[in-house]
């Protein structure tokens, strides 16, 4: 990194630090009507990410099914236990759209001409709270959702009992809310081993690849600063030691992965490269400094969500300390 994007980034460090401190940044009138869009997605957040916490599966009953074939009131149990499930891994697919939506407004407002992108996040402090907060969001989700092999299971049963025309009208209003088409999407989706990630990495390509005029650079350099300013708090203690408690280190750390791995989608060479602007063996150093069970769900991101890991051009270190 040259000395003066250097200078550059340690001078936007104490304003990012009070946005991951999760002080008040109040969005100004030129933020604001984007910020309310983005706003009343971040507000169920918390609600989808509580509803997969508490999402126990329908193991017991589809096993009871498939080992009794011929026995009704087994199939009806099961059907009507995964039933409720489908409609709730639906809510999560559809949160999934509006998120990319709000993704991509964020990136329309924080990489327009004529700003800089550091200009535009030192301006828009509430818009960049709120991009940090879908992808601390992500991670989280992604996390959660790759420790509970019910999902996939459960679906995968909903499909195959739809296919076979088992059921038997058997609470045929399911079919209304997951039609065929739906039931395709979020099968993709649910494939995924971090799907939200996933949506946001395809949702940031197609806004690069739709917005043909806009340099590259003004997306790439948003991410690889914001990439940036996270690593050099997390490895600062003038700015460490102002966490509050585990779970601002936390926040940060998902929000450096998460840029990371949105750069390394959009940019032709990746975040990998040595011409990349993302310091990554100093972030990956930052991450393995952390207790293993904090960052091993942000480590696998890295592993298996980025696209250029594996390239040639990738140095040997920097994939030796991924191994």
């Amino acid at each position: 990194m040259s000395l003066s994007i250097l200078k550059t980034h340690v001078s936007f460090v104490g304003f990012y630090s009070d946005i991951c401190l999760c002080l008040d940044a109040q969005p100004t009138a030129g933020e604001r009507e984007v910020w309310n869009q983005v706003n009343s997605v971040l507000q169920e957040s918390e609600s989808i990410l509580g509803g997969l916490q508490s999402y126990k599966g329908a193991g017991q009953e589809i096993r009871d099914a498939i080992q009794n074939p011929s026995d009704h009131s087994l199939q009806e149990k099961a059907w009507n236990s995964v039933c409720p499930l489908v409609i709730k891994l639906k809510r999560f697919y559809s949160f999934s759209l509006k998120l990319e939506k709000a993704l991509q407004s964020l990136l329309e407002s924080l990489t327009c001409p004529p700003l800089t992108p550091t200009q535009h996040l030192e301006r828009e402090q509430a818009l960049a709270k709120q991009f940090a907060e879908i992808l601390h969001f992500t991670l989280r989700f992604d996390e959660l959702k790759m420790r509970n092999p019910a999902i996939q299971n459960d679906f995968s049963y909903y499909r195959r009992t739809i296919s076979r025309n088992q059921i038997n009208n058997m609470n045929l209003d399911i079919e209304n809310e997951v039609n065929n088409e739906m039931a395709n999407r979020m099968s993709l989706f649910y494939a995924e081993a971090t799907p939200m990630l996933k949506t946001l990495s395809n949702a940031t390509t197609s806004f690069v690849t739709e917005n043909k005029t806009l340099p590259l650079e003004n997306t790439t350099d948003c991410l690889s600063t914001m990439a940036s300013v996270c690593k050099v708090m997390l490895e600062t203690p003038e700015y460490s030691s102002r966490f509050s408690s585990e779970d601002t280190l936390l926040f940060c750390m998902r929000v450096m992965v998460g840029v990371i791995i949105l750069y390394d989608h959009v940019h032709p060479n990746g975040a990998f490269n040595k011409s990349s602007k993302i310091d990554m063996k100093g972030c990956i150093k930052v991450l393995k400094d952390q207790p293993a069970d904090n960052v091993e769900g942000l480590l696998n991101a890295l592993k298996f969500t980025t696209k250029h890991l594996n390239d040639e051009t990738t140095p040997k270190n920097i994939r030796t300390m991924l191994q």
